[in-house]
């Protein structure tokens, strides 16, 4: 049995920090992806804003690192907007978004290592929020 408390918490239950989690994955998906869609036009408009010093297994062109970079940004602010809005399906496509972003800033870690991963841990954070949020829905 869960006994809410004053100022939102449970007792016997999971707290309230996974719905809160849920809002600021939004608000994440939100500015990692605006910002990955002025990364991606970067990328795009010049192929020397990004260098990559070693020889990698994942390697693509600068051009179409930035084409994957502004779908996937385009992406993941969407749906930031439609999980913010209350979207039951947001949920869903966010885990999808989520980790395929997570992926893909995996395979760009040579081109810009310490935004990358900057951009994993928030993904991996806004994975666990929407899993939480998910197991907690009635």
């Amino acid at each position: 049995m869960t006994v809410h408390e004053p100022g939102g918490s449970t007792r016997g239950g999971r707290s309230g920090a996974a719905g809160a989690g849920v809002a600021f994955a939004g608000l994440m998906m939100i500015l990692s992806g605006t910002l990955s869609v002025l990364q991606g036009a970067a990328a795009i408009d010049k192929d020397t804003v990004y260098f990559m010093g070693v020889h990698y297994a994942y390697s693509f062109s600068i051009t179409s690192w930035g084409w994957i970079h502004v779908v996937l940004g385009a992406a993941l602010a969407i749906t930031g907007f439609c999980l913010l809005a209350g979207a039951t399906w947001a949920r869903w496509i966010g885990l999808l978004v989520a980790a395929i972003g997570l992926a893909t800033q995996f395979m760009f870690l040579p081109y810009y290592p310490l935004w990358s991963i900057i951009v994993i841990a928030l993904d991996v954070f806004v994975i666990w929020a929407l899993v939480t949020q998910h197991a907690d829905a009635p």
